[in-house]
């Protein structure tokens, strides 16, 4: 397997693990029942757009650095990956997401909906685990491109199975248990880049 498929497909891997209980699928369901699928898929596919180059940029950068100094950059990233999605995984449930306060009742333009998806998904993943997730592993790899493919394809999978299969989806996963999952490999990795740093 070539270096960039091997990127590629880590990253579509652990972004999509990371992202299948997160606020990503309510929030794209809510803004479904509320706007055309269209609008809701092109508004949000291109808020995954802007992450993940940010993400890709973020973590390229790093590579700039020393080579202590990026595996303690990594090691940060990735703590602070796990702490979220592990604060995630331990909270009580809730009742309902927040994100539904931002739908109107009334009709709008695909463009509005599209604009309105667009924010929702945006202001939503801002420095959320799956954007930590890209930066970390973009500086840990050869193939930068091959990271932001695979997690641009990731979040816009998620979008569409929340399209496709609904509340049926988020019935038969424990989103919990998959945070703490999540959560406990971005410690490890975490765990791994300071060792890196310190052994280097």
């Amino acid at each position: 397997m070539s270096a960039e498929l091997l990127a590629f497909a880590s990253a579509l891997a652990f972004v999509l693990a990371v992202e299948l209980p997160d606020k990503t699928s309510v929030a794209v369901l809510v803004l479904t029942t509320r706007y055309r699928v269209a609008a809701v898929l092109l508004g949000v596919s291109t808020a995954f757009a802007v992450h993940t180059v940010l993400a890709v940029a973020f973590g390229s950068a790093l590579t700039l650095l020393p080579g202590m100094l990026v595996s303690l950059a990594v090691a940060a990233v990735f703590g602070a990956g796990a702490y979220l999605l592990l604060r995630e995984g331990f909270r009580r449930a809730e009742v309902a997401p927040e994100d539904a306060s931002m739908q109107g009742s009334r009709p709008v333009t695909f463009a509005r909906a599209a604009m309105t998806s667009f924010a929702v998904l945006f202001l939503a993943e801002l420095g959320d685990a799956s954007q930590l997730a890209t930066a970390g592993l973009t500086a840990r790899s050869s193939s930068p491109i091959a990271v932001g493919l695979g997690s641009f394809t990731a979040l816009v999978l998620v979008a569409l199975l929340a399209i496709v299969a609904g509340r049926k989806l988020r019935a038969r996963i424990n989103p919990r248990l998959l945070h703490r999952i999540a959560g406990f490999t971005f410690a490890a990795l975490a765990g791994l880049a300071l060792l890196s740093a310190f052994n280097g």
